[in-house]
Parts: C-alpha cells; sequence; structure tokens
C-alpha cells in the first residue's frame, strides 16, 4: 500500500511552477471566494497562500509580507482580525476532500505536533513534550486529524483538521487566555477528547473512514475507544504493555487481584487465549522501506469500564494483537475495535502505517509552513494552521494529478531534482491571480 505516501521531495514551487499551475490554483481558491465579505480580504489570502508554497526560506507573516509587497502589520491584522468565515473554509475544505479523493479504503490518522517557540506569549506554549525536538521543550502542541485515500499507486493525504491543545495550566489562566485571544468557551481537553471532537465533525461534513489509526496516547485510554465505538468508527491503534483488559469474562467482580484486569504484556505471555496458539508470520508490505515479517498472536479481549462505581469488563470484546519483529526482537501490542470478521492482514498494514505521518508532518513544515508560525492570538494560529492545510491540499491534489498523468515536470511526479533558486519575490506570482 502507499499509505500516506502523498508528497515526494520538494514541492515548494518557483514562480515558473506555480504560473504553470494557474487554472488549478485559481479554480479551487474560487471555491471559498463565498467566506471572504471583501475583494481586499480574499486578495490578502491569496498572498498568504501563495507565500506558503513559494520558495521562501522562511514562512511566517513577514517575510510573506515583504515578499508579496504587503504592510507587515496588515498582513497580521488579515490573519487576526479581518473578518471571512474560517470555520466555513475549513467546513468546506473537508466537503471538497470527499467530493474529490472519497476512497473505499480511506484511513484517517490521529496525531499530534509539538513546535518549539520561544517566549511565553504564543496562545498555549509551555514546557511539554515536543515531538520536533524530540525532548521537553518550550512549545506550542497542535492535535490533527489527517486524511488518506490509501491508494496503493497514487495516493492522496491532506489534513483535515487542526486544534490547539490547551493545557489545565494554561485553561485556568482566564487572564491570559484574554491577552492570547483565546475563546471564553475554549476550556482543557485531552488531546483524545479533541481527535473525538474533530472526527465528529468531519464525519458531520461527510468524511467517511474505513480506518482510523493511531498511537498508543490515544490508544491507552478506554473512553477513546468507547467514543470510537460511538461515533461507528473501526479503530486499531498501539497501547503500552501495561494496558489492561481480561482475556476471559471474570468469574467474579470483585477488587481482589485475582480478578482484576491483566497487564497486556501478561496476558500474551501467559494466558492460555495466547499460549495455546502458534505464532504466525505475516509480511507486512505497505512501507516504503520494503517488507518487513512479523510474528503475531491475536484474541479477542474485554477492555476495562470505569463509567460506573467500579471497573468492569466491557460487554464486547476488542482484538489484542500482540507482534514481534525476529530480527529486532521488537515487540508491538495492537488493540482494535474491528469486528470478529476483520481481515488480520488488513489490521497489520493500517496499525503500522502511522510511520509515514512523521514525513508527512517534516514535508508540511518545509513546503507549507505549518510551523512557522509567530503569532501571539488565538484565532491567528488557526487561520495559520487552516491555510497550511489548504496549501498542503492543493500540494497533495495536483502531485497525484501528475503522477496519473506520468508527468516528469512536477518533483513528486517524477524523478529528476530541481534547484532551489531561493527566490525571495513574489510579484511573478501574485501577477497570474490578478
Amino acid at each position: 500500500m502507499g499509505f500516506l505516501s502523498t508528497v515526494s521531495g520538494d514541492l515548494a514551487m518557483t514562480a515558473d511552477q506555480l504560473g504553470s499551475l494557474q487554472p488549478a490554483l485559481a479554480a479551487l481558491l474560487a471555491r471559498f471566494r463565498c467566506c471572504f465579505k471583501m475583494e481586499p480580504t480574499f486578495r490578502h489570502w491569496e498572498k498568504y497562500l501563495l507565500g506558503l508554497m513559494a520558495d521562501l526560506k522562511r514562512k511566517s507573516i513577514e517575510p510573506i509580507a515583504l515578499a508579496a509587497g504587503v504592510p507587515v502589520r496588515t498582513l497580521q491584522e488579515f490573519l487576526a482580525f479581518f473578518a471571512w468565515d474560517h470555520d466555513r473554509v475549513s467546513r468546506m475544505l473537508q466537503q471538497l476532500v470527499m467530493d474529490e479523493h472519497e476512497s473505499a479504503g480511506a484511513i484517517g490518522v490521529i496525531d499530534a505536533s509539538g513546535h518549539a517557540k520561544q517566549g511565553d506569549k504564543t496562545p498555549g506554549v509551555q514546557r511539554q513534550w515536543c515531538g520536533e525536538t524530540g525532548k521537553l521543550d518550550n512549545c506550542v502542541v497542535g492535535q490533527h486529524l489527517l486524511y488518506t485515500n490509501n491508494d496503493a499507486k497514487n495516493p492522496f493525504t491532506c489534513m483535515l483538521a487542526s486544534d490547539l491543545y490547551l493545557s489545565e495550566d494554561w485553561a485556568n489562566d482566564r487572564e491570559r487566555c484574554r491577552a492570547a485571544g483565546i475563546p471564553e468557551e475554549l476550556k482543557h481537553r485531552p488531546k483524545w477528547q479533541i481527535a473525538l471532537d474533530q472526527l465528529r465533525e468531519a464525519i458531520g461534513n461527510g468524511v467517511r473512514f474505513s480506518w482510523v489509526t493511531f498511537d498508543e496516547d490515544y490508544g491507552a485510554i478506554p473512553a477513546f475507544w468507547f467514543g470510537l465505538d460511538a461515533l461507528g468508527v473501526r479503530g486499531i491503534g498501539e497501547v503500552r504493555s501495561n494496558f489492561r483488559c481480561w482475556p476471559a469474562w471474570p468469574r467474579f467482580h470483585s477488587p481482589q487481584r485475582a480478578h482484576a484486569a491483566k497487564r497486556v504484556d501478561n496476558v500474551c505471555r501467559f494466558s492460555p487465549v495466547f499460549t495455546e496458539q502458534s505464532w504466525k508470520r505475516v509480511t507486512i508490505k505497505q512501507t516504503t522501506r520494503g517488507p518487513t515479517e512479523w510474528e503475531v498472536k491475536t484474541a479477542r479481549v474485554y477492555l476495562v469500564d470505569t463509567s460506573g462505581s467500579y471497573s468492569q469488563p466491557t460487554d464486547r470484546r476488542y482484538w489484542l494483537i500482540v507482534a514481534r519483529n525476529p530480527k529486532t526482537k521488537e515487540t508491538k501490542y495492537f488493540v482494535s475495535n474491528a469486528s470478529g470478521r476483520a481481515r488480520l492482514q488488513e489490521m497489520l498494514e493500517v496499525g503500522f502505517g502511522r510511520w509515514h505521518i512523521e514525513m508527512w508532518f517534516e514535508r508540511a513544515k518545509q513546503e507549507a509552513g505549518l510551523g512557522a508560525f509567530e503569532v501571539r492570538n488565538y484565532t491567528s494560529l488557526m487561520r495559520h494552521w487552516l491555510c497550511s492545510r489548504i496549501a498542503m491540499y492543493f500540494l497533495a491534489s495536483q502531485t497525484e494529478r501528475l503522477r496519473g498523468e506520468k508527468s516528469a515536470y512536477h518533483a513528486g511526479a517524477g524523478g529528476g531534482s530541481r534547484q532551489r533558486p531561493g527566490g525571495q519575490d513574489l510579484e511573478p506570482l501574485l501577477a497570474f491571480m490578478a
């Protein structure tokens, strides 16, 4: 499978390259004209999007404004205060994805991204885990939902939703929130709850997923699984070795240790539902790193429901999959809420496909300025992420089209490389949008 292998190589475009795609770009932006009350505001939006896609060294407000010949303060105010319906733009983008890239095998990918920032004024910034630097760092964390049509030969991927993770410290400091323009109604939500809200909204806008996948930060939360069940969404995600379940229905409802839920590593090591079966060797083919072989065992287990006065097993059963790599000795644990008739090969290919997400985020940061925001206003941050999403949508859709046409022109469509001229002037780009 080509899971999440949408964008290949450098996609930031020169004026000539963007100019060659002028009809497609103009047609895309025209779809959203109804979201802008005034023509000058719409033109500022065009310039900001072009700046995110162009070959600029930095893709924050100041270099984009200088390259476009717009006062820096004007572009700052465009993001923070100008009247345009960014919520409607986001909804229309999701509807557009379904209209043009719907797929029976579509996969939703849930993930968070940290963006290292200096100072303490950026909305949500604080010392927390930052994936960008791989350590605890001063950063802003975004919670994201991505979509891929999972086409094996000509894949398409885009980001459907981005929301700010607001910690409890931030949410409880309403004076600081007001200074950053954070709405009063925006409270602290754990990342898994934000993810469920994003899925609910996307489904309401017509998006349909065959699967969603995620890492152990989400899979470790039983309430997240129950939320997926309520949405009617199939998911598979990793869990940590200390995640708990029951391999069989307990004989007694008792807090005693003998009847309590067990750690999944111990279940896989000692429970008869695992020890009485042989390892199956499965080849995972979808990674561009080449096929990898894993040995797996599976069983249907009961998760822990803590919604009542005491912990109890769920009425329904879930998949528990243990996979070990015979070469590296690595062991992974997966849980899925798929039906008992789900194909093991399909579940594993989805579950193991998440590594591509790191590549996608890296390209989104490089080619569409996802992490290049330098703002102190919540609305500015949300609008910046939205513009980055639309820029990546355009680049990905054109890459998909050009791959389908077997064109060698686009960096993602064929071999060969191109020089990055380091251009800093957007005037040639803006000319064809006039």
